[in-house]
C-alpha cells in the first residue's frame, strides 16, 4: 500500500480500496443467493431418495433420509408410458414452441409497423383478452363440440400457441428497431414477407430466445387442458402423466388408511419429488443456451409500453 510522507493514503488508492471490498461483498451476496435458489432442488432430489416412513416423521433435510429408491420404482413402472409421455410433451414442446415464435414475432412485427394504420385498433384485442376471459365452460365447448378436438393432441397445442402478453412483449421489442430497415427494404424492392425473414428476423435473437423459453415453459408444464381433452389417449402429456400417478397412489393410500403395514410402503411425499424430479430436470438443461439472450429480451420488450 503507497503512504504519502505525511502519512495518509492517496486518494486513488482508498477508491481502488474501496471497490475491491465492494467487489467482494457483491461477490458473496451473489454466491449466497445462487445456494439459497439451488437449496430447493438439492432438498428435492434428497427426499425424493428418501424413506417415506423417516421423512413424514423427521421432515426433508438436505441429505436422503434412509435411502429409498422406491419412489422412482412407482414413477417408473411402466417404462413405455413414461418414454411414450416424454416423446409427446418433447413433441409438443418443440412443434408449439417453433410455431407460436413464428407467428408471434410476425404478429408483433405488423403490430409495430407505423404504416399499418389499424396496428393500435388490433392491438386493443389482443390487450381486452388479458383482462375478460370467456371463461372453461365457453372454451371446453368450443374445443369439443366445433373443432372436434376431444382426445386430439391439438386440443393442447393450439391454445398455447399465442399468448396476448407474448405478443405485446415482442411488439415492445420491436420498437427498438429502427423503422428505416424496413424502408430500406422497400427501396430495394423486397417485399413485406422478405423484409421480415431476411432484416428483421435476425435481429430478434434476444426477443425470440426469451418468449421460445416461455413458450417452451408453458408447453412443459401443460396439464390442465390435458386433463380436459385427453383423457382417452394412452400416451399423454409427461405432467399429466406424473400428476395421475401422484394422485393415484394418494388415492390408494388414503382407501388403506387401515392397514399400517401396507399404508407404510406407500410413498406419497417422496413420490411428489420423484415426478417433480423428472418433470423439472430436461427443461433445467435449456435455460443456459438462452441465458445470454434471456434478460435483455425481458428488459427491451417492457421499458416501452
Amino acid at each position: 500500500m503507497t503512504i504519502t510522507r505525511n502519512g495518509t493514503i492517496p486518494a486513488k488508492v482508498r477508491k481502488d480500496a474501496v471497490s475491491a471490498s465492494v467487489a467482494f461483498f457483491a461477490v458473496v451476496f451473489v454466491l449466497s443467493f445462487a445456494v439459497l435458489c439451488l437449496l430447493p432442488f438439492v432438498m428435492m432430489i434428497s427426499a425424493s431418495v428418501s424413506d417415506e416412513n423417516i421423512i413424514m416423521t423427521e421432515g426433508i433435510g438436505i441429505l436422503p433420509k434412509g435411502f429409498s429408491t422406491e419412489a422412482y420404482k412407482i414413477a417408473l413402472k411402466n417404462p413405455r408410458f413414461i418414454i411414450g409421455s416424454y416423446i409427446v410433451t418433447i413433441l409438443l414442446t418443440v412443434t408449439g414452441t417453433s410455431l407460436g415464435l413464428f407467428l408471434i414475432s410476425m404478429t408483433g412485427y405488423a403490430l409495430y409497423r407505423p404504416d399499418f394504420l389499424i396496428r393500435n385498433s388490433i392491438a386493443f384485442f389482443f390487450y381486452f383478452t388479458t383482462l375478460f376471459s370467456a371463461g372453461l365452460a365457453p372454451s371446453y365447448i368450443w374445443m369439443t363440440r366445433y373443432l372436434h378436438l376431444k382426445n386430439n393432441y391439438l386440443a393442447v397445442l393450439l391454445p398455447l400457441l399465442m399468448s396476448p402478453w407474448l405478443i405485446i412483449l415482442m411488439r415492445n421489442f420491436m420498437k427498438s428497431l429502427p423503422f428505416e430497415i424496413t424502408e430500406s427494404g422497400k427501396i430495394d424492392g423486397a417485399g413485406d414477407f422478405r423484409i421480415f425473414i431476411s432484416l428483421i428476423f435476425p435481429m430478434m435473437k434476444p426477443a425470440l430466445a426469451t418468449i421460445g423459453l416461455f413458450l417452451a415453459l408453458s408447453y412443459w408444464n401443460e396439464w390442465y387442458n390435458s386433463m380436459l381433452y385427453l383423457p382417452n389417449l394412452d400416451y399423454k402429456p409427461l405432467q399429466y402423466y406424473l400428476y395421475k400417478i401422484v394422485n393415484e397412489a394418494a388415492a390408494l393410500r388414503q382407501s388403506l388408511a387401515g392397514s399400517v403395514v401396507i399404508v407404510g410402503a406407500l410413498p406419497t411425499t417422496t413420490l411428489k419429488m420423484a415426478t417433480a424430479a423428472l418433470a423439472t430436470g430436461p427443461i433445467i438443461l435449456l435455460y443456459p443456451f438462452v441465458q445470454k439472450y434471456f434478460i435483455s429480451g425481458i428488459v427491451v420488450g417492457s421499458v416501452k409500453g
